[in-house]
């Protein structure tokens, strides 16, 4: 029996892929996002949380998404240092970073009535497990193993959080007395405010808070990595796009959208832009859309997904259109520090999906992000 929801979503890929940049080269690229941020603060905190009422197990990113262990850089950087593009090049994770978040002691000590966040490199000393992540990151950038990009201060939208904190939300005070942000459902399941979007806006000032972020951000990013980030990746989407004269102000050349890019205008008011890749804003910034899609812990769609099938699928149709294959791949997908089954499921997805990308199309090559936006903005 002929699947009509199937054929029209297989058609609407297609579609999806015909505007923009193209190239004959088999091009790969793996932006993984959320790296640096708290998700879920701790086993014992996640099991807290379930026993008030917050249903933390209905969603993969409180199941199982935390912050980045030794091992599981270890472990991530093992399986993509097996494989080798016809360049002699190792895939590469674009590490769509997140670089400080909340103080919640602080934040407390002042009855929140103001916000402080400490640097991500002061979040990893207090964790156990977490001694050698910044050495483990500067190891994947020599290695070409994960390259790091900016994706945000905090993984948070701190205007809307405080607010609620303010207004006594009982769920989010919850999750804060366990150093946890980011529940979308409270108590009996009740719906919160998406407090992980930090440049969705809620009034339009708002968006002068959002510029201190932005700048604070970047220059916090290049005191940890090194160098300055030319490549942003708006956390879960929504951005104002008067902000990119902030970002270009701070050398950022490219931006991450959707193709369809819901711009938020403040007081509920949302505009939708249509966006291409490689297509350039007035100020010469160029837009980078993903295309292919690989999340083998998400919940959404049930235990029997094929991930591996699906993301080959994606980069069959990429590839048929000369487009490059950009895959969003998140965190939660590599993270054992919760539960160290889903780091062993997510990575044996992603050694077979690598094992397969190679042997499918033997001339494929391996890119970062900004590596494909230099060789688009490179391009006539």
């Amino acid at each position: 029996m002929v699947n009509i929801k199937n054929i029209a979503k297989h058609l609407k890929k297609n579609i999806s892929n015909v505007p923009g940049w193209r190239t004959n080269r088999k091009i790969a690229v793996i932006e993984s996002d959320d790296w640096g941020s708290i998700r879920m603060s701790s086993r014992s905190a996640y099991h807290k949380l379930l026993k008030d009422g917050i249903p933390v197990d209905e969603s993969h990113y409180t199941k199982f998404d935390a912050l980045e262990s030794n091992q599981d850089l270890e472990n991530l950087f093992a399986v993509l240092s097996r494989f080798k593009d016809k360049t002699d090049r190792s895939p590469v994770f674009t590490g769509v970073q997140i670089v400080a978040n909340p103080n919640f002691d602080k934040i407390k000590e002042s009855g929140f009535t103001q916000y402080f966040y400490e640097p991500f490199n002061e979040t990893l000393n207090r964790y156990d497990s977490h001694d050698r992540v910044l050495g483990l990151y500067q190891q994947g950038i020599k290695n070409r193993l994960m390259v790091p990009v900016f994706h945000g201060r905090e993984h948070l939208n701190v205007q809307r959080w405080m607010r609620a904190l303010k207004s006594g939300n009982q769920s989010i005070l919850n999750a804060f007395d366990h150093q946890v942000t980011g529940i979308s459902k409270g108590i009996n399941s009740i719906k919160l405010p998406d407090v992980q979007a930090a440049f969705d806006l809620d009034v339009k000032d708002d968006i002068v808070y959002m510029e201190s972020v932005l700048k604070e951000g970047l220059e916090l990013f290049e005191l940890l990595f090194g160098y300055s980030s030319k490549y942003f990746v708006p956390t879960n989407g929504p951005f104002n796009n008067e902000l990119e004269v902030v970002l270009k102000r701070y050398g950022i050349q490219y931006i991450n959208t959707a193709k369809k890019q819901i711009e938020p205008l403040g007081d509920g008011q949302y505009k939708t832009n249509i966006r291409f890749l490689g297509q350039k804003n007035g100020l010469g910034q160029r837009y980078i859309t993903r295309n292919c899609f690989f999340e083998p812990s998400s919940m959404e769609y049930g235990p029997n997904k094929d991930w591996v099938n699906d993301c080959l699928g994606d980069i069959e149709i990429a590839f048929r259109w000369n487009k490059p294959a950009v895959i969003s791949s998140h965190r939660v997908n590599y993270i054992g520090f919760l539960d160290p089954k889903n780091r062993e499921r997510g990575l044996g997805q992603l050694d077979l999906l690598l094992k397969k990308m190679l042997l499918r199309w033997p001339d494929i090559e391996f890119m970062t992000s900004v590596e494909l936006g230099d060789l688009i903005s490179a391009s006539k």
